[in-house]
């Protein structure tokens, strides 16, 4: 899978996360850090599985589970913004 912004789609990252503006309609999304994480993983070409492995790498306390529902989450919440191009 490929994962890729809509072109319209600026990233502006901040000391809290990480901020996606839609530039033609001016719509904006705030990212925490894991989200800010997560997003340049993909961008980078990490597939979501071993975003969840390095998830659960680098926060020993998290659930394998639960990371992998919060990747799955944030894929649907940016496709369905429509701020994903894939």
């Amino acid at each position: 899978m490929t994962f890729a912004l809509a072109p319209e789609v600026s990233v502006t990252d901040t000391e809290h996360g990480t901020v996606l503006l839609n530039e033609r309609t001016g719509r904006y999304w705030l990212l925490n850090g894991t989200g800010a994480l997560v997003l340049r993983a993909l961008l980078d070409g990490t597939s979501p599985q071993d975003i969840v492995a390095g998830l659960c790498q680098r926060f020993p306390d998290a659930k394998s589970a639960q990371a992998e529902q919060d990747v799955d989450n944030l894929l649907h919440a940016l496709r369905a913004a429509k701020v994903a191009a894939s």
